[in-house]
């Protein structure tokens, strides 16, 4: 059977941070950018011409054009001024859906019923955003994806058609930007010639997230929508005991939600896409506004998009206007997928993996004690296994510089595998005698054989070294000699020896 895609229509308010912050004012008369972490978010169409582009560093830009106005980015003021744009044409349609400020999609097929085709609905469309002073893009096509790049071009793509309008656009269109560089790496460079790909090879070779741009890059979702499940609500809501007529009340509540919301999907093993904000007012009156993700929506995305819907209503009043204040926030998921599940990195910064982080090492803690969980920090030292400082979890990590000079140290490329302790081998020479080391760091005997344990002896195919060290050397007590020697096996092992105290240790091995 073949999978269709629901016909989408999208609106496009081109270069929103910026129309945001300008308001009503022709855009074009300003030479003005909106900045997000000291690169170049949106400009205006005049500072465009000047050759300010997106992603352009900051400093780049003020170098070509000295009088640019600059402007921090702000997501929740941005919410707030794209609310009547919303309101303008959700009077058009019984669904709607904000991506993100700036952009916001439609399901088509019924709407183009009621206003006599989609032709006619693009138009009053452009006409309802027109009307409140802002410039507007449509595009209508199968699926979410292939009708935001309809919009880019003002196109209305025929049923059936989204996999060939979508063809000739790069790779670089996808959201995922590392599988995007790495399909450009391996010559696919336009999303038809990706499409091209078997699925199942594609699944194999790029995991779950090529799978999803695959589809997209087919013309399909990214991910197949699945059924409510019968007699089983998934909607999560907050009653209170006083009405509030402020966004911070219940922003603070919505953090709480979300997390009900997410638990209650997980034991469904569901996961949505779109969730809607609804609130309900003392005199009866309710207001509701749905919101998409371009992914799974996370805990905190839902989070984050029931803030800037509760301020953008208080900013226009909403809470005022309705006789008492909010007695009830609800949030409803939509477009239910399977779970893919998330692999949360601690390298990022995420706050909700470093805080499950915690949560699961101090019940191992309880379990098997404090020093039983180490975190592992790469530090100075000569021998592989003194380079690396295990810390028990939560303790401070030893300050040892790794780029400090450490005589002796052992030349790169570094073993592959360490032993926790050095394990006892001989090096035997061609009469089977033990190899051994004089004080002047010279090998007596040629190196023939190598014994690393019963029935594993290695005939010796060269070596490198040895190279002499003494450590502590003003302490009797604590005074070491040590001199490594790098071998090579003639079935292509190489391994790091060490000799101590006259006997012959394995310290690394390069293949492991």
């Amino acid at each position: 059977m073949t999978e269709n895609s629901p016909r989408v229509l999208v609106g496009w308010v081109p270069d929103w941070p910026v129309v945001a912050v300008l308001g009503a004012e022709p855009e074009s008369q300003r030479l003005a950018a909106v900045v997000e972490r000291a690169r170049i978010l949106a400009a205006t169409s005049g500072a465009r011409a000047a050759g300010v582009r997106r992603g352009q560093k900051l400093r780049s830009a003020q170098a070509l054009l000295a009088g640019l106005e600059v402007y921090e980015r702000s997501v929740d003021d941005e919410a707030k001024a794209f609310e009547p744009v919303a309101d303008a044409v959700g009077a058009l349609a019984a669904h709607l859906e904000v991506l993100r400020p700036g952009l916001l999609a439609v399901p088509a097929a019924s709407a183009a019923r009621f206003h006599g085709g989609e032709e006619p609905l693009a138009e009053r469309v452009v006409d309802a955003v027109e009307a409140t002073g802002h410039p507007c893009r449509v595009g209508i096509a199968d699926g979410l994806f292939a009708a935001q790049l309809a919009a880019r071009v003002m196109r209305i793509v025929a049923a059936g058609d989204s996999s060939r309008f979508l063809a000739p656009f790069p790779v670089a269109e996808l959201a995922d930007a590392k599988l995007a560089d790495l399909l450009s790496r391996l010559g696919l460079l336009t999303l038809g010639q990706f499409a091209a790909l078997p699925a199942a090879g594609v699944a194999d070779r790029f995991g779950a997230a090529g799978t999803a741009a695959h589809r997209l890059a087919r013309g399909l979702e990214a991910r197949p929508v699945v059924p409510r499940p019968p007699g089983v609500d998934l909607s999560v809501e907050e009653r209170f005991e006083q009405p509030y007529t402020l966004a911070e009340p219940l922003v603070f509540a919505a953090r709480g939600l979300a997390e009900r919301l997410h638990a209650g999907l997980a034991g469904a093993g569901l996961a949505c896409e779109r969730v809607e904000v609804e609130v309900e007012c003392a005199d009866g009156s309710t207001a509701a506004r749905a919101w998409r993700h371009e992914g799974v929506l996370s805990v905190g995305a839902v989070a984050e998009r029931v803030r800037w819907q509760l301020q953008a209503w208080q900013h226009h009043r909403l809470f005022e206007e309705a006789a008492g204040g909010v007695v009830a926030l609800r949030l409803v998921p939509d477009g239910l997928v399977r779970d893919p599940g998330r692999q949360l990195s601690l390298a990022d910064g995420d706050q909700e993996a470093t805080a499950r982080a915690e949560r699961a090492v101090a019940r191992v803690q309880a379990i098997l004690g404090h020093t039983a969980p180490v975190t592992v920090e790469l530090a100075g030292g000569r021998a592989p296994g003194d380079r690396v400082v295990r810390t028990p979890w939560g303790d401070a990590h030893q300050e040892r510089r790794a780029d400090g000079p450490w005589p002796g140290r052992l030349p790169a490329p570094s073993p592959t595998y360490v032993p926790a302790m050095p394990r006892p081998v001989r090096l035997l020479d061609a009469d089977g005698r033990d190899v051994q080391v004089t004080a002047r760091a010279e090998v007596a005997g040629t190196p023939d054989r190598l014994v690393l344990g019963p029935g594993d002896t290695a005939r010796v195919a060269g070596w490198a070294g040895p190279w002499p060290e003494q450590e502590r050397w003003w302490d009797p007590a604590e005074a070491r000699r040590t001199a490594r020697m790098q071998v090579t096996a003639d079935d292509g092992r190489a391994f790091l020896l060490a000799v101590m105290g006259g006997r012959w240790h394995l310290e690394g091995d390069y293949d492991t």
